[in-house]
């Protein structure tokens, strides 16, 4: 499939939103959040704090009587300056661009899988302001392979799992970790949808230099298309 035919292909898995998180939470408390450079309240704290963040996500839901703060897809944003990780010797190449949906709520919200698939790899990616515990699920289709991604987990969430574990749509595969285990962030999930994966084990960029956005914007496609928040 060419991207435009992958994209619509997801679009039409469902009609319905697809959960990735406790559906407890009606999508009626679902608020859109930008957290990009365009975003001035941003200037008004250090962005390099977790716990600053953690209070702008809660007064920013509590204003407008909400609970989860969603968005981000291909949003361009100063956060990751704050880390070395997403720089590369140029300057030009540093990565800022995300790659997936953020989904900012409390810590132990429970994490739940797409859609049917298997555990394709889990690690701790414990490099400051990465994913913290992450997991990859492998999901086939109509004879169409993909992934999707989870990142900024519970260390328990992955403790008692192993690759090739089946899961089902709806199962519970982890609980959102806090800022002591993931990435030193407030409290959210990081969900990415990837077509190839290449070798890849339990880790994919989730944020891009202008450079290689042609490439991920093609491989790492809106995950909106499956959430339909």
């Amino acid at each position: 499939m060419n991207t435009q035919e992958f994209n619509q292909f997801l679009k039409e898995i469902s009609i319905a939103p697809l959960a990735v998180i406790d559906t407890t939470i009606p999508l009626d408390k679902y608020l859109p959040i930008d957290i990009s450079e365009k975003n001035t309240d941003l200037q008004n704290f250090d962005v390099s704090s977790s716990n600053e963040w953690e209070k702008y996500i809660h007064l920013y839901l509590k204003k407008n009587n909400k609970e989860v703060a969603f968005g981000g897809y291909l949003e361009k944003r100063n956060l990751y300056d704050r880390s070395t990780y997403f720089k590369n010797l140029s300057e030009n190449e540093k990565r800022n661009i995300h790659l997936g949906i953020d989904l900012w709520c409390d810590k132990n919200t429970k994490v739940l899988a797409v859609l049917d698939g298997e555990i394709h790899s889990f690690n701790f990616n414990e490099n400051y302001g990465d994913y913290g515990p992450t997991i990859i699920l492998k999901h086939i289709i109509n004879e169409e392979t993909f992934y999707s991604l989870y990142g900024h987990l519970s260390l328990k969430s992955i403790e008692n799992i192993k690759i090739g574990d089946s899961i089902l749509q709806g199962n519970i595969i982890g609980l959102l970790g806090d800022n002591s285990v993931n990435g030193d962030y407030a409290p959210h999930l990081h969900f990415q949808i990837i077509r190839n994966i290449e070798q890849n084990f339990g880790d994919y960029p989730g944020v891009s230099s202008k450079e290689n956005i042609a490439f991920y914007k093609n491989n790492c496609p809106d995950p909106n298309l499956l959430l339909k928040i």
